[in-house]
């Protein structure tokens, strides 16, 4: 085994810590990444949080992007030295992730948030006993991780690590949930809930596609602010109007064809049904905690022929679906540079603190 170090969730509501790990060797499917930096996502934060039950103690993180510092003996899609961003994990083998939906693989659970391989390993032991790894995959907040190759997606060693780590979860969460499964038309209208990085991907993602009325709704004004410098055509601060209302407004009451909710708030989600038109689609991004419920009107919502749908990691093949995002971003059409503050890594429990506080709309700890 081999000396690392890493930060480690321990308790809920609790700063991550960091301690010296010890790492296994990596499984023949495996690749051990040597981590640049790792976007720091709300996920990081619930999980620590005990929404979702991995297993604490835990190496968190989700967004990595790093160098290949070895691979397993069946590994073929990269070689020691590629750089490589991460994303989430997926089997490769049940019926939807042949499908081409790795995102709902029938093993998504358990392979992100298990805190275990498979077989019941982890990688990562301390003086106090195991410690989960396998986080999405790849627990990005280690300096070194094994990584199931499926994770990775190689890109130019010119390619700025510390900016793309993102593109591994958040970014591509909401940029996708607007190209992969709402796909609007050009000229349709939009309305995005919650201006945070998932929220402002959505925007840009609905700027590529061409929509015309894109509407911002945050209770921030600073976020507000960026959401409409980044495309968002109309900005509806809750705290201060009635959203319903201003969204009618908008749209000489016809209501949005399209909507994201990225807060997970019930409430929210409850005003975005509300908010779309005659066979809108509205999607859900936004984490919420295990057994919350939200509501629709199913009696005035029926005859209007509505679609709502859940979205995991915006629908999207990371393998070529990254990429894309890395060349509409050399193309100046994916801004999304504009999100991001960096962090020292050892001001990783700042970069939550901000995150939290709405401050900073995508942190980045830099290793």
């Amino acid at each position: 085994m081999t000396k690392t170090f890493a930060w480690v969730a321990t308790a809920p509501h609790t700063p991550l810590e960091r301690r010296e790990l010890h790492i296994d060797e990596p499984r023949t499917d495996e690749v051990r990444v040597r981590m640049v930096a790792s976007g720091v996502c709300h996920t990081d934060a619930i999980v620590r949080d005990q929404w979702y039950p991995t297993p604490l103690p835990a190496v968190l993180g989700h967004e990595g992007a790093g160098v290949v510092e070895s691979v397993g003996a069946s590994v073929t899609n990269v070689a020691p030295g590629d750089h490589v961003l991460l994303s989430f994990s997926s089997c490769g083998l049940c019926d939807l992730c042949q499908r081409g939906k790795p995102a709902y693989c029938r093993d998504f659970f358990g392979r992100n948030f298990g805190g275990r391989r498979g077989d019941g390993s982890s990688s990562y032991v301390g003086d106090e006993g195991v410690v989960s790894s396998h986080f999405f995959g790849q627990s990005s907040f280690a300096e070194l991780a094994n990584v199931p190759a499926r994770c990775l997606v190689k890109v130019p060693a010119s390619a700025p690590l510390e900016l793309l780590a993102p593109l591994g979860c958040g970014i591509q969460t909401g940029t996708g949930a607007v190209l992969n499964k709402l796909d609007p038309e050009a000229g349709s209208s939009i309305a995005v809930f919650g201006a945070g990085a998932v929220g402002d991907s959505a925007i840009l993602g609905a700027v590529i596609a061409g929509c015309s009325t894109i509407i911002a709704v945050d209770v921030i004004p600073e976020r507000l602010k960026l959401a409409q410098e980044l495309g968002a055509t109309h900005t509806v601060n809750s705290r201060e109007v009635d959203v319903l209302g201003a969204i009618q407004g908008i749209t000489d009451g016809l209501g949005v064809q399209y909507a994201v909710d990225t807060t997970g708030i019930p409430s929210v989600f409850r005003v975005m049904t509300d908010s779309l038109s005659t066979l809108g689609h509205g999607v859900l991004v936004g984490a919420a905690a295990l057994g919350v419920e939200a509501t629709i009107d199913i009696g005035s919502r029926l005859p209007v022929g509505i679609t709502v749908s859940t979205v995991v990691e915006g629908d999207s093949v990371p393998a070529s679906f990254i990429p894309l995002l890395i060349e509409l971003h050399q193309q100046g059409r994916f801004p999304f540079d504009r999100l991001i503050r960096q962090y020292p890594l050892d001001e990783i429990n700042q970069a939550f603190a901000d995150s939290e506080a709405g401050t900073t709309l995508k942190p980045v700890v830099v290793f």
